[in-house]
């Protein structure tokens, strides 16, 4: 017998055994229909509809399947993911950040965990001669000879995240932990709100919405840009081309989401679906973009400005290195967006197989920058999954000079890597736009934990660099880090991203390795 009959059958016995019960001994039989007279009519729509098959063919045990897999995840990451498991972050980077969010203990005891002999495993070589580093503030001046304002920038800074994707109380905690501790804090795309601007130095970011400096037309408008970029809190201003995690892509702010307080921050019709296009439209060509670029540092009165990018086509980029050249227009910094980096939402397929990864696209930054002779005049910051000092340190050795982390400070708010980001329903406040979620995010508490975060972590990137003999951050070289390539080799960073006959000493200096492909 089929078991939908069968469930049907059993429901349908057992409402008729009470109705009769009602009938014949007294009326309060029928209170117990509360429960089985709704199955049964449960039963009987799932019998006849044609959406979902397992409904139809399980009417009321299906409901069990739906049920565990909406707790999957949980379960997962409760009882059955190891401390090295679980993606984009394992247990083990998830509760160093709590840890040093906290101040709490951070050591480990018995051991590594993770196999050395693993494929893909990495190390740094240390020095039988460690040296102090009296500063822990590990800083780099952004602003070439063609800046007015130079901004010094710690090397471990808060990523793009703009208010909209982040709550209220998020983005506050998040850049009072920046005034705390002394570093940047990224708007993202979505403008700059009343939540920015709690002490914390801004890096104001310009996307292909211009949020906060569009006019109705959604076009770039210059005196919105000049008013706001003047602002003493904004220290520096990025051009986004493209993002990691969907490179190339656009996106839309629908209405539901577009209140009067959005769109008095992005100067748009509160109401309305708010596009975000794939590509600028105050610009078309490399030659072109230098010249917006140039127009953006006089506007704000020769402040920092650069532009970030996901690596894709290599000779876009190339191009644009040529154009810097030929109108001798350089941006003061370039920030690198690895295509593992991290957003709300985003196609899957955007997520998982556009984009070139982070290393790859550092290092050929880098060795392009080198060649054309520009390294010494641009800076590059970098994104993705950088949550320890062993990651700050990796790319540094790479060619980077500074970095990001979102998903980092997120932890340090409090994430638990819900993967629900998407959804309006985070469950600690960070990631969600609903009062009575981010009002749990106690702002006093998390922003003291964000500053708290990034101290540890520099000191954590400090005592490595003292371990290895590493004074000074342009003492750091890719052939001191080494990654386990197969079963027999390993191969240092020098040897696997900058492929040379002679050595490359420094990452931040002028001596091409390579001819770029």
């Amino acid at each position: 017998m089929p078991v939908r009959k069968l469930i049907l059958g059993i429901i349908i016995i057992i409402n008729l055994i009470i109705l009769s019960f009602g009938i014949i001994f007294t009326p309060k039989w029928f209170w117990l229909l509360i429960i089985p007279f709704p199955l049964l009519v449960v039963a009987l729509f799932h019998s006849f509809q044609t959406k979902h098959a397992i409904l139809r063919n399980y009417p009321l045990v299906g409901y069990f399947r739906y049920f565990l897999e909406s707790i999957r995840p949980e379960l997962r990451q409760y009882f059955w993911e190891s401390d090295t498991d679980g993606r984009p972050f394992n247990r083990r980077q998830r509760s160093i950040v709590y840890q040093r969010a906290k101040n709490q203990r951070e050591t480990v005891a018995f051991g590594m965990q993770t196999d050395p002999q693993a494929i893909g495993n990495e190390w740094v070589a240390h020095s039988i001669f460690p040296v102090h580093i009296e500063d822990h503030n590990l800083r780099t001046l952004v602003g070439n000879y063609q800046c007015k304002q130079p901004y010094s920038l710690s090397v471990f800074n808060i990523s793009a995240m703009s208010y909209g994707a982040l709550s209220r109380t998020a983005i506050t905690a998040l850049n009072k932990g920046a005034a705390l501790q002394n570093f940047a804090h990224n708007t993202g795309e979505g403008g700059i709100s009343q939540y920015h601007i709690s002490g914390g130095d801004l890096i104001w970011q310009i996307g292909t919405g211009y949020f906060g400096c569009r006019n109705e037309h959604g076009l770039f408008d210059s005196h919105l840009f000049r008013e706001k970029s003047l602002k003493p809190y904004v220290k520096m201003i990025e051009l986004k081309l493209s993002q990691g995690a969907k490179p190339g892509h656009g996106g839309i702010l629908p209405a539901a989401k577009n209140t009067p307080e959005v769109a008095a921050i992005r100067h748009v019709v509160p109401g309305t679906d708010v596009m975000s296009p794939p590509a600028h439209s105050a610009f078309r060509t490399p030659i072109e973009m230098m010249q917006f670029i140039q127009q953006l540092r006089e506007l704000s009165d020769y402040k920092p400005v650069g532009f970030k990018l996901c690596i894709g086509d290599k000779q876009e980029f190339i191009d644009i290195c040529q154009a810097m050249q030929e109108t001798q227009i350089m941006p003061d910094f370039i920030s690198v967006d690895g295509s593992e980096g991290g957003t709300g939402a985003a196609p899957l397929e955007f997520t998982d197989n556009i984009g070139m990864p982070l290393y790859d696209a550092l290092a050929f930054v880098t060795t392009t920058l080198i060649n054309f002779g520009l390294k010494k005049h641009i800076k590059v910051i970098v994104s993705s999954r950088i949550v320890t000092g062993f990651d700050i340190l990796k790319v540094m050795a790479l060619g980077a000079d500074a970095c990001y982390s979102a998903r980092g400070m997120m932890f340090a708010l409090g994430c638990i890597q819900a993967l629900k980001c998407n959804e309006d329903v985070c469950p600690v406040g960070v990631a969600t736009q609903k009062p009575h979620l981010y009002k749990g995010l106690d702002v006093e508490d998390k922003y003291v934990r964000v500053a708290q975060f990034h101290r540890n972590t520099l000191r954590a990137t400090v005592e490595i660099m003292e371990a290895c003999g590493f004074k000074t951050l342009e003492e750091i070289s890719a052939d001191k880090f080494f990654r386990k390539v197969d079963s027999q080799t390993t191969l240092s960073f020098q040897d696997i991203y900058f492929r040379s006959t002679g050595k490359l000493v420094n990452n931040r200096s002028d001596f091409a390795p390579e001819v770029f492909d």
